[in-house]
């Protein structure tokens, strides 16, 4: 673990985070916790929250969070930051793919929650690209889904998510085809954002919106560059990075 904690947001949040060559908060989580807007007092669950950057970045703004985290180690480093930041979150140690009454008894309850957050692991064992496990235990329990894991995540969002919560959802751009098959009848009014480190490069990146039980068509959103081609951050990247809304969209229904 650091030593000292990390500052995020322009130092609104503190982290304390895993040692390097474990999975720590980055780019991908500052996105996460910029993506949507669910008010004061909203209930937001984040999935899979690691230390619990994205949720804490929730609380920040008045939301009553809930962490919920399989590894006990990171479980205990969001319980952490949520006392070093002074932020009432509630901590759940649970696997998200156990089944419901597992997950009812370790504290989360269906349909009881605003919003949810998540950053699934990005890899699946078997598919294409190719993944080599990361020899650190943790980062590759983050990083590592087993084959049909994918779909066993979304269904459990859209279990804990009252009728019309909002989900937000990262992941890498070629997973798009999956991710949109697994939110398929469960959610609608969904917006898709692409995600580019470069203008003239290809999407790294999907940050998904979506309304459980809507019917609303999709909506292709207007992309997000990163960096300019000298490198510096973009205005709008700078701008999420310190604490920043996301700037407004005039058809964004969500």
């Amino acid at each position: 673990m650091s030593a000292e904690p990390d500052s995020l947001f322009g130092g609104r949040l503190r982290l304390f985070q895993p040692a390097r060559g474990a999975h720590r908060a980055g780019t991908d989580a500052v996105l996460l916790a910029r993506l949507l807007d669910p008010g004061p007092e909203a209930r937001v669950c984040d999935l899979g929250a690691g230390s619990g950057a994205v949720g804490l970045a929730y609380g920040l703004a008045g939301a009553r969070v809930t962490l919920v985290e399989r590894e006990p180690e990171m479980a205990a480093l969001a319980r952490r930051n949520a006392l070093l930041n002074r932020i009432a979150a509630t901590i759940v140690e649970t696997d998200l793919l156990a089944p419901a009454a597992s997950r009812q008894a370790a504290g989360l309850e269906p349909e009881s929650q605003d919003a949810v957050v998540t950053n699934p692991p990005f890899f699946e064992s078997g598919s294409r690209p190719a993944h080599r496990p990361s020899p650190n235990a943790l980062r590759a329990a983050a990083h590592s889904f087993g084959p049909g894991d994918l779909d066993g995540w979304i269904r459990a969002c859209a279990w804990i998510l009252r009728p019309g919560g909002q989900l937000g959802l990262i992941h890498r751009a070629d997973a798009l085809p999956a991710c949109l098959a697994a939110l398929d009848r469960r959610f609608g009014g969904i917006s898709v954002r692409p995600v580019h480190a470069r203008a003239d490069r290809p999407a790294i990146r999907v940050l998904i919106r979506a309304l459980k039980g809507s019917r609303a068509p999709l909506d292709l959103l207007p992309p997000l560059v990163l960096q300019s081609a000298n490198g510096a951050a973009t205005p709008e990247s700078a701008a999420l990075h310190g604490g920043e809304p996301w700037p407004p969209v005039a058809h964004d229904r969500l």
